[in-house]
């Protein structure tokens, strides 16, 4: 385990990489007696710092949701990270590449709670409830450290978020079954990735409610109005300056961005 000194350096230097744009070394190379508890307090400890300079958590996010990235990560389960408020688009947005280190984007779906939603115990069913909407979006990751990276430098690098992009058509969580919304995703117009919301764990619910059930454990919940990530169903892209993206995700819309 890490002291508490130690994990307000590991926060520090994260947030030295987004500040200046170059990434650092490891923090499990730096501190090899790095645990997950570890790095998840060192993820607080960065978001506190951005809250303090005037950023608001507006959401979550939540990460590995696949076997085969649990797998590559020697992990069991999901990981998650926080959504804050200066990293929210819109469809159609140019975004200025250069904000970002070594981006990649992702296509998932969005979960808008409409109402306080708290563990243990919770299901599919007690997330679908308290949904209020689902919406299409992109996630960008970016890495602040080097590489390779240890599952320690993930979750302490805010399980690698970077931005959100949501767009496409605002639908009612029980209106379709959100198991099956498929999407493909194009850079420069090519087709580059595609997949279906059910490879999030069977159900891109299944992931929230791990979240909320880890939430509790440290006295914290999903609260109204927040928007919550579930997961990649798609392999992730590289972006650069230049590029366009688009994510169709067929009769729930599509989402369109560029990168300056």
């Amino acid at each position: 385990m890490m002291t508490e000194e130690e994990r307000r350096l590991g926060a520090e230097s994260i947030l030295k990489a987004e500040r200046e744009g170059k990434p650092v070394v490891q923090l499990s190379r730096t501190f090899p007696h790095m645990e997950i508890e570890d790095a998840y307090r060192v993820q607080d400890l960065w978001a506190e710092a951005r809250i303090a300079n005037g950023a608001r958590v507006a959401g979550h996010k939540i990460g590995l949701t696949s076997r085969a990235m649990q797998m590559a990560s020697k992990m069991t389960e999901p990981d998650y990270g926080r959504i804050l408020d200066d990293a929210l688009f819109n469809d159609g947005a140019q975004i200025p590449a250069a904000r970002f280190i070594k981006p990649r984007l992702e296509v998932e779906l969005a979960f808008v709670m409409g109402e306080d939603l708290e563990g243990p115990g919770v299901r599919i069913y007690d997330v679908m409830r308290a949904t209020e909407f689902v919406v299409p979006a992109l996630e960008i990751i970016d890495y602040r450290t080097e590489v390779p990276r240890a599952i320690v430098d993930t979750i302490a690098d805010n399980a690698a978020f970077a931005a959100i992009v949501v767009g496409g058509r605002v639908i009612r969580p029980m209106d379709i079954d959100i198991r099956w919304v498929g999407a493909t995703l194009s850079k420069n117009g090519i087709i580059e990735e595609s997949g279906v919301s059910a490879a999030i764990m069977g159900h891109p619910a299944a992931g929230i409610a791990w979240l909320v059930n880890k939430l509790s454990a440290v006295g914290a919940k999903l609260q109204k109005g927040q928007i919550v990530l579930a997961g990649s169903f798609t392999r992730p892209v590289d972006i650069a300056a230049g590029d366009v993206i688009t994510a169709d995700y067929g009769p729930v819309g599509a989402i369109s961005v560029s990168f300056t």
